[in-house]
This record gives C-alpha cells, sequence and structure tokens, in this order.
C-alpha cells in the first residue's frame, strides 16, 4: 500500500523525521518496503494559464500559445498538445528548467516561431508514465504560482508492504491508528458530521443474502453537475496513492475507500429499475463488469441486482451497465459490510483481486459504513453539488460479528515475552490500541475494537503488548531447560552441518513461501501437475511449489531491484508433489548462484560463476558423507535449464539432485539481468553418511606414473576414471586427473586427457616391472573399451 505522508502527518503528527517514521513502523510489523518522493524536482515549473491559441504559419500540428504566467508579460509558446485551448491552465516549464527527462527548457524557434517556454503534460513532470494532452490544472490554480508549491509536490510516498491479517491498516486512518499507538501522538480524525437530507428521493433495498451481507448502507444525490471536475489536491492524493482518476464520483469513492477503509459503489440512478437487491446469482445469469470482462456467474455468487439484472458483483466490481459516465445527474452511492470468506472465495474463483475486494476479504470494520457515506456525500456535494436524500440503512444483526472478550494473564504475558511488564504500561498499551480493559484479579479482560479481525486469542494481544513496548526492548535470554544430550548417529550429515558448509561457502539462507505463482511453475516446471490451493492467499501464491528454485528466483529478482548483483542463495524445504491419494513432501537442498565468483576485490579479476562453480558446491556438498568418489554426474536435460549445461547427480547409483544454468530466455522473462545456475537435492541423499574406516598406514614408497590418453571428445572423463580404477584395483590408491587438452596435434573431435596414477602396496615394495605391466595393462583396457590412444 502506497501513503502520503503529507496526507498521513494532517491525521497524526508524530516528532519524527521520515526515516524514523519509517524505522518506527517496520519494527512495530508494518513494514516499510520504500519510501520515494512523491514527485522529481521540479523548479522553474510554474502554473500558467493559455490566453489564446492560433494556428502555427508552418506546422499543421502545432498552435501558438499565448500564456500568463503571473508577474511579467505573457509568453509565446509553441504547442503540439490536442486539448491546447484558450482558459485552460497547465504547468509552464519556464526557460532554465530541467525537465525529468533531462530536457533543458531554454529560450528557441520551433518551425520559424518563437518559444519562450514549455506547455507540459503530466508525463513531461514525470507524474504519470503516460498522457495525452497537457496536464489541466482547476480554476483556483493561480498563474505565477510553483507548480511544486500549488500541488504540494514536497511530500514522501511510504510503500508499506501489510501482512493479509492486517486490512485494519489499508486506510491513512488504519496506519495513523498505528502511528498514534506506536509514538503516543494525537490521532486528528477528521469531523464527519451527518448531512441533512435534501430530497425525499430514497430507492427500495432488500437483502435477499443477509448471512452474507448483514449491512448494507445506500443513498441517493440527485442533480449533481454533470461538468464539475475532481480537485487537484483530491487527483494529487489518489495519484500518490497509484489510483488514477477517473469521475468525481468514482474518484470521492476511492478517496473514501483510501482515507477510511470502506469501499464504496456509486450506481447511475436513472440506470436502475426497481429495487436493489443483496442476493445471490441465479443460475445462467452473467455481468460485463467495469473493466470491460463479461462474466457467466456460477449459482450462489454474491450479487448487487435490479429488479432486471445483476448491477455487480458484489464487494469485488461494479457492471459497466449501471457505472456513472459523464452524462451521471443522479447516483446512489453504496456503503456495505459484506463476510470477508464470501468475497475471499469468490474473488479467488474468478481470479480478480481489485482495491475493493483486498479490503472485503481481510475484513472491514462492520460500524464503518454510515461514516462512509456521509464523508462521500459532503465531498462530492463540495465538488458537484446536488441534493442529497435520506440515508437508507438495511441490517442484520444477528449476521454481524461480535467481539468476545479475551482474557490476558499478567503470568502467560511474562512467561511468553521473558519480561514482566508493570501493569500499568500494560493498561496505557491496551488504551492505546482502543481495547476496552477491565481489571481481573489474573490480569484483564479485554475487548478488541471492530476492525482488528485478526485479534481473537491471549496470543494475539501478548503480540500487541510486544509490539507497542517495542521488540528490541524485549530481553535476549536462553531458555532454561534440563540439559541431555541426544544420541548423533555417525550415519547421518546433519542440516546444520550442510548450512554451515553453505555459509562457509559464501551463501545466504532465505526462506521462502511454500505457496508460489503458478505462471512461474509453469516456466520452471511444466511438465509437473502443481497441487492448486482451494482458497489461496492471493493469485500470485495459488500452487504449491514442486521446487524450491520459485523462490530462490523470486528472491533473486527482489535482490536485484534493490542493486545486489552478486547472490549466493540456499534453502532447505519441502516439495509437494501430487500422487493419486496422497502427496510426497520430500525435503531438498536447494541453491541459486549468480553474480561472480568472488566479491569485489583488488587482488583477483573478477569472473562471472558458471555450471562449474554450481557443480563443485554440489560435490562439496555430497562429499561431507564421506564417499565423493561415489559420485557420478551424467548429462541431462530439464525444461528449466540449459540443455548443454545440465547433469544429473548420482550417488551409488541412486538419484540425488540436479544442476544446471537456468534458461537464458526464463532469465529474460522473469527479469533477471545475468546468468544463474541452479541445484536441488534430496536431504536424504545428502544426509547419509559412511562411517570412516581406519587403515594403516603403509611403510613402503608408493610410485606415481603419469599417461596422456587421446580419447573421443565425448567420452566423459569419469568413463576413463572409472575403467582406471577398475583394471588398477587395490594397489590404486590415489588417480588424479591433471590436465585436458585440444589443439595442435590432437584430431578434430578429440581430446587429450592427462592423468597420474599413484600405487602403493601395504605389505611391499612394487617393482617397476609390476609397476610397468600395471600401466600397460590400464592403456590396453582404455583402448580396447574406450577408443582411447595412448599419446608419446
Amino acid at each position: 500500500m502506497k501513503i502520503s505522508e503529507q496526507w498521513l502527518r494532517e491525521w497524526v503528527a508524530p516528532k519524527l523525521d521520515t526515516k524514523a517514521l519509517a524505522e518506527r513502523l517496520t519494527m512495530a510489523g508494518l513494514e516499510v518496503g520504500a519510501i520515494e518522493p512523491a514527485a522529481p524536482r521540479l523548479e522553474h515549473v510554474v502554473v500558467g494559464e493559455i490566453r489564446s491559441v492560433a494556428p502555427h504559419p508552418s506546422a499543421d500540428k502545432l498552435t501558438l500559445c499565448r500564456v500568463a504566467v503571473g508577474k511579467g508579460a505573457d509568453l509565446d509558446i509553441v504547442c503540439g498538445a490536442v486539448n491546447a485551448a484558450a482558459g485552460i491552465k497547465a504547468p509552464v516549464a519556464l526557460p532554465g528548467a530541467r525537465l525529468p527527462g533531462g530536457a533543458a527548457i531554454q529560450k528557441t524557434e520551433i518551425r520559424g516561431a518563437p518559444s519562450a517556454g514549455m506547455l507540459c503534460s503530466a508525463a513531461d513532470l514525470g507524474l504519470e508514465e503516460s498522457s495525452a494532452g497537457l496536464m489541466a490544472l482547476g480554476p483556483e490554480a493561480k498563474p505565477g504560482t510553483p507548480l511544486e508549491k500549488y500541488l504540494a509536490l514536497d511530500d514522501s510516498i511510504l510503500e508499506i508492504d501489510l501482512t493479509s491479517n492486517r486490512g485494519d491498516c489499508l486506510s491513512v486512518a488504519g496506519i495513523a491508528r498505528e502511528v498514534a499507538a506506536l509514538t503516543g501522538a494525537k490521532l486528528k480524525a477528521p469531523k464527519i458530521k451527518g448531512i441533512p437530507a435534501r430530497s425525499r428521493r430514497q430507492i427500495k433495498v432488500v437483502l435477499d443474502a443477509p448471512q452474507d451481507c448483514p449491512h448494507y448502507l445506500g443513498r441517493v444525490i440527485e442533480s449533481i453537475n454533470a461538468r464539475a471536475v475532481t480537485p487537484d489536491w483530491m487527483k494529487e492524493r489518489l495519484r500518490r496513492a497509484g489510483v488514477r482518476g477517473i469521475h468525481p464520483v468514482v474518484d470521492v469513492t476511492n478517496y473514501v475507500m483510501l482515507e477510511l477503509g470502506q469501499p464504496m459503489h456509486a450506481f447511475d440512478l436513472e440506470k436502475l429499475q426497481g429495487a436493489v437487491h443483496v442476493r445471490q446469482a441465479r443460475k445462467g445469469e452473467s455481468v460485463t463488469l467495469l473493466d470491460g470482462k463479461h462474466l457467466l456467474l456460477d449459482a450462489g455468487a454474491l450479487l448487487i441486482a435490479d429488479d432486471r439484472a445483476p448491477l455487480a458483483l458484489a464487494g469485488i466490481m461494479g457492471g459497466a451497465d449501471s457505472a456513472v459516465s459523464a452524462a451521471t445527474r443522479h447516483v446512489f452511492l453504496e456503503s456495505a459490510w459484506f463476510k470477508p470468506e464470501t468475497i475471499s472465495a469468490r474473488a479467488r474463483a474468478l481470479g480478480l483481486q481489485t482495491e475493493s475486494s483486498q479490503r472485503f476479504e481481510r475484513g472491514v470494520d462492520p460500524s464503518l459504513q454510515r461514516a462512509a457515506v456521509e464523508r462521500a456525500t459532503a465531498l462530492l456535494l463540495d465538488i458537484a453539488g446536488g441534493k442529497p436524500g435520506p440515508v437508507i440503512e438495511r441490517a442484520a444483526a444477528r449476521h454481524l460479528p461480535k467481539r468476545r472478550p479475551i482474557t490476558l494473564r499478567r503470568t502467560r504475558l511474562t512467561q511468553m515475552l521473558g519480561v514482566e511488564l508493570p501493569p500499568k504500561e500494560v493498561g496505557a498499551i491496551l488504551a492505546r490500541l482502543v481495547m476496552r480493559t477491565t481489571k481481573t484479579a489474573q490480569g484483564w479482560r479485554v475487548v478488541p475494537p471492530a476492525y482488528r479481525f485478526d485479534i481473537g486469542r491471549e496470543i494475539d494481544l501478548i503480540e500487541e503488548v510486544a509490539r507497542l513496548h517495542g521488540y528490541e526492548k524485549l530481553p535476549s535470554r536462553r531458555p532454561r531447560i534440563e540439559m541431555a544430550s541426544g544420541p548423533v548417529s555417525e550415519t547421518r550429515v546433519s542440516a546444520a552441518r550442510l548450512q554451515a558448509l553453505l555459509a562457509d561457502r559464501d551463501y545466504q539462507e532465505v526462506v521462502t513461501y511454500s505457496f508460489i505463482d503458478p505462471a512461474l511453475h509453469a516456466l520452471i516446471a511444466p511438465h509437473t501437475e502443481a497441487l492448486r490451493l482451494a482458497n489461496p492467499i492471493s493469485a500470485d501464491m495459488a500452487v504449491m511449489r514442486t521446487s524450491l528454485w520459485p523462490g530462490l528466483l523470486q528472491t533473486m529478482i527482489y535482490n536485484q531491484n534493490r542493486q545486489q548483483t552478486r547472490l549466493r542463495l540456499f534453502e532447505i524445504g519441502r516439495c509437494f508433489a501430487p500422487r493419486a491419494r496422497t502427496v510426497d513432501q520430500d525435503k531438498m537442498l536447494a541453491g541459486a548462484v549468480c553474480g561472480t565468483v568472488l566479491a569485489e576485490q583488488w587482488g583477483v579479476k573478477g569472473r562471472a560463476v558458471n555450471f562449474h562453480d554450481a557443480k563443485a558446491d554440489v560435490e562439496a556438498l555430497l562429499g561431507l558423507g564421506g564417499s565423493r568418489d561415489e559420485l557420478r554426474f551424467h548429462p541431462a536435460t530439464h525444461p528449466a535449464l540449459h540443455p548443454g549445461q545440465t547433469a544429473v547427480v548420482e550417488r551409488r547409483g541412486e538419484p540425488a539432485g540436479i544442476v544446471g544454468l537456468l534458461l537464458p530466455e526464463i532469465q529474460a522473462k522473469i527479469g533477471l539481468n545475468q546468468p544463474v545456475c541452479l541445484f536441488e537435492l534430496k536431504l536424504s541423499v545428502l544426509g547419509a553418511a559412511k562411517i570412516p574406516i581406519f587403515h594403516e598406514l603403509s611403510r613402503f614408497p608408493s610410485i606415481r606414473r603419469d599417461i596422456a590418453v587421446i580419447v573421443p571428445e565425448k567420452t566423459p572423463a569419469q568413463d576413463v576414471l572409472d575403467c582406471i580404477t577398475k583394471v588398477a584395483g587395490n594397489l590404486l590408491v590415489n588417480l588424479q586427473l591433471f590436465d585436458e587438452y585440444r589443439g595442435e596435434g590432437i584430431d578434430s573431435g578429440r581430446k587429450s586427457l592427462a592423468l597420474g596414477l599413484t600405487l602403493q602396496d601395504s605389505s611391499r615394495t612394487l617393482k617397476d616391472v609390476e609397476v610397468e605391466a600395471m600401466v600397460q595393462g590400464v592403456v590396453v583396457a582404455l583402448e580396447s573399451e574406450l577408443g582411447a590412444q595412448l599419446r608419446r
């Protein structure tokens, strides 16, 4: 969620600067992911008013505008915008201005006509990604006023990453409540007064599904000014929250949603027939939504309908047939409370996630609807005029959520936090959170406010006390437990040992969600069926992972977007593979590597990681079990990996995992800007170890013989090593591949491998004749089995 700091400080003004405020929110569980300026610096950009417009003598698509910019003479400016017309007020970049795109504004001539500045669009000023025409300013804008001052652009935007249980913070009011509770600053909510009716116009409202919508309010507002425009201050606040201005009525409902947290909808009254019904869909009904999608509805979907047809998907999106337009003069405002489970299930089933559904499915304050209607009415009357009718309210109180008291015990609070907090401080914290408390012999009986759907148990209250007291203030104490060492098998390698080895090799451990994006799963494992969730948190967390790679790649993207280029990540976790009647939940260890092999330094030239670097890490992991010589890497294919740089790993003939380079097409598609090496190994195989066996060191000298053999280029070096090991038998104590050569003197399609054989007997000194015979036997075996030739 994006929130304007200026807007927030109108509600609550703590004595903290922007950075300190963000830190305080983050430490309290509302993570501020980014702080961005509301706009680029716009020096020498002022409000201008076009006095007159004349055709350009040499260009059909250009006009000559006479523009007032406050004090001094009017300016002649050449403009190509289609909406340039006399009377329009728009930003003017004066000579000396430098726009966000790098353009430097100077007095110049354009096709023979003098131009002393530039009339600007919102895109020119970096306020929008694209725009068609000049940025029209409201009639209250005074020519010559610096644009930064007029639009109050000296502002920061806090991007807050909310967890799914904090739907109460999806508004300025919600964040302001948190800041007030955290800092003790006074909450200054705007006073919302009831707007008296000036019209008797009403519309009948019927709750046909009170279990899904137990509270519904509506209000008719007649005779609004169809030519009214949204004021600049409101459009700016919407823009800073990531919402595009559309129409004054729609903008007001969006504004109230962002301010108070109550989603609203507005219908064109003249497009409604009869009563408004909140009901479930009937089989065969359909609706066309505001985004143009035509949906054939399942029976049971919650609708807003009139006597004729469905009007909107309740709590998710309005319908196109009843939407307000530039010709709308009479509107019907809706403010309702929908059961979170109803909205969540339908939004997931349809794959629709809107600002409205995001709030309803997390829980909206069931007492907020009237305040939202009154606030929207006041704003709309200020902007577009009109005559409001009486507020229409329908409620089924038995279906509304009721808050039950929760017992908070002092002993449990102390046990969980590890420190005894003074009862006075605990009471003050609960009071700042607007909780009704009653002292008891054991502690407190607490009734949470209606908007805190995340608080239902004693442990939730303990978490709230810890948050406001400050996690950083809680003492770090070792738990007092009975010390007893458990048995440790010598035939197992612990997960902690694997983690330590990877940490020693400069890896960092991450923990990612088991729920992943179906689209990312389709890229990584297109031929593997994933377990689909019946009720996912969001559309991009709809299936269970069958590999740890999607989570690692998303973590890489997140870090890359924050200027981190050298990444070495690993994760240990379960993967979920559906079977006929069960789900396999194998534990895996996976890694992802990109960037340079070593951190930037002066002693070694930087080199990008490659397949062999990742393979070396895999060998080190599997080598912890004491059987590195039993590893085998075989060329393989995988839909997500480069076909020439992929290998499956086997240990004692048992599949252990896979290692390879991510396909460049997938790398580009997901937005990574450098190659990534991946590996994934079975934890069950990694955890197996051989018990070390002592062998007496030989007192007799060893003999080394080096040979070089020429083999076909496609012959794996491992086949050569296996052949030599088989022939040499127990006398071979070490075998080392120390060189590979292709080039002059070697035929095309072949390669030379140089190997060192170390021979030794434990009971006697080997004779040269025996060693030569052994080496000759090795050469003969290589020639017969692999087509090798001894290189002279």
